[in-house]
């Protein structure tokens, strides 16, 4: 069962990392032999990642709904993750020329990644009554307390207010 941590949690680091969107939008819902190999090809990648940790890969999630699919990677580094898009070794690159071999613009299935670089005191979260999550499930997990209270505090913009809200 996930363990539930009561109270207000936020996600510290004192090193810069990536976030990491990528996805896949079903256009045409009836083109099963399209769409089906490219969702498949997420969970190999994922398991070489989390099976080899100095790649650089420091976790992420999966989500679904409707058309897309959706998974949220936290990186070390964009060198780390640009390494592993381009390794002939690893299974990115092989499912990158499946695609456009099959898809292509074809139009069936639509492909997408957002790349974040991000730096220390440059973000902020908060988890209240959460399961470790998001950030807060590859990095330092600690209370929302003190100068990491409030968004304002987390992001260093302001002192901690003597009463917090």
């Amino acid at each position: 069962m996930t363990q539930l941590h009561p109270g207000r949690f936020t996600a510290v680091t004192e090193e810069p990392f990536v976030v990491f969107l990528i996805g896949m939008r079903i256009n045409k819902l009836l083109a099963v032999r399209k769409w089906l190999p490219v969702a498949r090809a997420m969970g190999p990648m994922l398991k070489t990642l989390y099976e080899q940790p100095e790649k650089g890969f420091l976790g992420g999630q999966y989500f679904l709904g409707g058309r897309m699919i959706m998974s949220v990677q936290y990186w070390r580094s964009f060198a780390d993750l640009e390494a592993f898009a381009r390794n002939p070794g690893d299974p990115h690159l092989e499912s990158w020329k499946k695609f456009n071999q099959s898809i292509g613009d074809d139009g069936t299935v639509g492909i997408w990644h957002e790349t974040y670089l991000v730096e220390p005191d440059h973000y902020e979260c908060v988890y209240g009554n959460m399961p470790r999550f998001g950030l807060g499930a590859v990095m330092a997990h600690e209370p929302a307390i003190g100068r990491r209270h409030t968004a304002r505090t987390r992001l260093g913009k302001q002192e901690p207010m003597a009463t917090p809200v």
